[in-house]
């Protein structure tokens, strides 16, 4: 009987560990983000995105790492570059979960990860993300839910830079 309640026990654990859909592995299984995962990759926050958040992140598709000056991806991806790559990609999540319904309308900062730096999101007819050089990304999918936070996924890459205006 002990036997039996302990082989349930961690059957029942392997089978929630086996079904975690983490950030990491909504994105590793969607081709559309398979730069955005090379990146994590690279930096090394594989571990902490699949870690027990919350989190929200904004993730650009392939699309949107293409649309960078010629030979930006392949300079972050660069071992030497790591600290570089890793801001990049911190701009890009929230310590919070953030569903689209939890953005106030209009336009508000909301503080990333990466500290010293602010997006600034404007809800209304959807929503939209002003980085740190002043351009926007588009929101074109919101709320994909995972164990550990939500994506949001963008049409371009956040840049840091200087605070974006938000009015």
């Amino acid at each position: 009987m002990i036997r039996n309640t302990i082989l349930a026990a961690v059957l029942g654990t392997a089978a929630t560990a086996a079904s975690a859909n983490t950030i990491v592995d909504i994105a590793a299984g969607d081709e559309r983000f398979s730069t955005l995962v090379a990146a994590v990759t690279a930096a090394g926050l594989v571990e902490t995105l699949q870690g027990e958040g919350p989190f929200t992140v904004y993730a650009p598709v392939n699309d949107a790492f293409a649309a960078l000056p010629a030979g930006t991806v392949e300079t972050l991806l660069k071992p030497e570059n790591k600290d570089q790559l890793t801001n990049v990609l911190l701009y890009h999540v929230d310590d919070r979960q953030l569903n689209a319904g939890d953005f106030p309308a209009g336009s508000n900062y909301f503080k990333p990860v990466l500290a010293s730096e602010r997006l600034c999101i404007t809800a209304g007819n959807g929503v939209t993300i002003a980085d740190g050089t002043g351009e926007m990304a588009n929101v074109i999918i919101a709320d994909i839910q995972a164990d550990n936070g939500v994506i949001h996924v963008i049409d371009k890459v956040l840049l840091p830079g200087t605070r974006p205006a938000c009015h």
